[in-house]
């Protein structure tokens, strides 16, 4: 399933400030790791999540989204996992109450993307996150080399 947000609706998920960032590489050339770091100089809150880490981008880094504490208040969930691991993922951020799911390139998941928006939250599918940023909000930085 594609993107079916309109630019309005994307605008109101990227007026959201707290985001997970799952799949967040520790490796600097990572798209998951270069986006999060854009994300925290865009001044939001990220929240890295990988089960192999304790720290990503000098933040508390957790083994999943259940594990953040609710006072953390994530707002964004943005996956970078491959589609078939996708649904856990999606489930997990129902759970916690996010308000948000943001699938980057080339990750879709028609089952998880309907639960989630039969919970309420909005989705961005198979598209990226930073690519939206710089096109709706306005060029904060440049210097990524992939989404």
């Amino acid at each position: 399933m594609s993107n079916v947000l309109s630019d309005a609706e994307i605008k109101e998920v990227l007026n959201f400030k707290v985001v997970a960032v799952v799949g967040c590489s520790p490796k600097e050339e990572r798209p998951s790791h270069q986006i999060a770091s854009y994300l925290k100089q865009a001044g939001y809150t990220v929240i890295p999540v990988n089960p192999g880490h304790e720290i990503i981008l000098d933040e508390r880094c957790y083994p999943n989204l259940l594990q953040i504490p609710k006072t953390a208040g994530v707002e964004i969930v943005n996956i970078f996992r491959r589609s078939e691991q996708v649904f856990p993922v999606v489930k997990e951020a129902v759970q916690i109450g996010a308000k948000a799911i943001w699938m980057q390139d080339g990750v879709e998941h028609p089952a998880a993307e309907k639960m989630a928006r039969e919970a309420g939250l909005k989705v961005v599918s198979n598209d990226c996150i930073f690519r939206q940023h710089q096109r709706l909000q306005g060029p904060f930085r440049k210097n990524i080399t992939t989404c």
